[in-house]
């Protein structure tokens, strides 16, 4: 998918329809998932349907769903070899 073609209501639609799509493959009812993620009913659906919903909500269904690990394609962690924290010392 070409994420940067498409506008950001558009990803969200996206992102809540692969949720949803999780959802229903793990056989779990949007009250299940609410109940288990500790958010209203109306907020999983509200995210199902790419609408405005909070980070720590998304977080906490991406854990019901067993998603989290993969924030580290998402955002990778930025490591500092030492080598280059080295040379970064040295320029200073």
């Amino acid at each position: 998918m070409d994420w940067y073609g498409i506008t950001d209501m558009q990803v969200a639609s996206e992102l809540g329809k692969r949720i949803k799509s999780t959802r229903l493959r793990k056989k779990l009812s949007q009250a299940e998932v609410a109940g288990r993620a500790g958010i209203s009913v109306f907020t999983v659906s509200q995210m199902e349907n790419g609408k405005n919903t909070s980070l720590a909500s998304l977080v906490a269904v991406l854990r019901v769903l067993k998603l989290l690990e993969n924030f580290d394609s998402l955002v990778p962690e930025i490591v500092v070899s030492p080598v280059e924290l080295l040379l970064s010392k040295k320029k200073r």
